[in-house]
């Protein structure tokens, strides 16, 4: 053994490389906390660690969606009516804060649950990949979201009274099968519960709330959300053979330790209102 590891050393002299050769065969640069540096989908929008084309198929994944008069249909409309109970209330807010997946501040839907401040500045590697892990999700919905083309809860009622009025337009050309929001919602909450092991029951149960807001929105069906984590858990399983994912989880890591120590801690005024409903 002793002999072979002299001979590998002097082969790595003799090509001037001893550095590069004592280096870990695991070795990860960074991936880049700046969108600048990195693709965009459109000005604004990092494109996720994964390509498009190779992330998994949720057509494949996926059964369809519940037929109009079956079991399952009569399900999803009494979790609709059941719903409904909540509108104008905290967590008729919360669930539109967690709907406008546009804005920078999409990423704190945990902050609250973890117990710090989420942003470029504060913990960038965590703030970028929430970034892009939102998009692995969301993307890989939309498959089966053309395929089945499902019309959303709002508009096979007549009822414009959605928790997000800005998106309703655009939503009712966007099939409704399986949710884009359920799934990178989830996505967030299975990552993070391994991130923060001695979180991950209130993670999770966070991450559970999110899907659900997107019925209480009135934008989504049960069936929808469910399928959603679905597609989410196969999405983080397949996040986990990417080596720039890996690295900057292992970055974003080390920033949420610290920030725990030292972060303040965010305004969860909402979510504990909510919380009590």
């Amino acid at each position: 053994m002793l002999r072979r590891t002299m001979t590998h050393l002097r082969f790595c002299l003799v090509l001037g490389a001893a550095v590069a050769c004592a280096a870990p065969a695991s070795a990860q640069s960074l991936p880049s906390t700046n969108p600048d540096e990195l693709p965009q989908l459109r000005p604004g929008v990092v494109a996720g660690y994964i390509p498009r084309d190779k992330l998994i198929d949720s057509l494949t994944l996926l059964p369809a969606p519940p037929e109009a008069g079956s079991e399952a249909q009569a399900s999803d409309d009494a979790a609709r009516r059941a719903a409904i109970a909540v509108r104008k209330t905290a967590r008729w807010k919360l669930a539109a804060r967690d709907a406008d997946y546009t804005s920078p501040k999409s990423v704190d839907a945990f902050a609250c649950t973890i117990g710090i401040t989420i942003s470029p500045t504060a913990t960038p590697h965590l703030n970028m990949l929430l970034r892009r892990t939102l998009v692995d999700a969301g993307l890989a919905t939309y498959k089966a979201k053309i395929k089945y083309n499902r019309t959303r809860p709002f508009v096979a009622a007549n009822d414009n009274t959605t928790c997000y009025p800005k998106d309703e337009e655009m939503l009712r050309k966007d099939g409704s099968y399986p949710s884009g929001h359920s799934a990178y919602g989830w996505a967030w909450a299975l990552i993070l519960a391994e991130m923060v092991p001695d979180k991950a029951d209130a993670i999770i149960q966070r991450g559970y709330q999110f899907g659900q807001n997107r019925i209480v929105c009135g934008v989504h069906w049960q069936s929808d959300v469910n399928a959603g984590r679905i597609v989410a858990a196969a999405v983080v399983a397949q996040l986990h053979t990417n080596a720039d994912f890996k690295a900057q989880f292992g970055a974003a890591q080390k920033e949420v330790e610290a920030a725990l120590a030292n972060n303040p801690t965010p305004d969860c005024a909402l979510e504990r209102e909510a919380a009590a409903q």
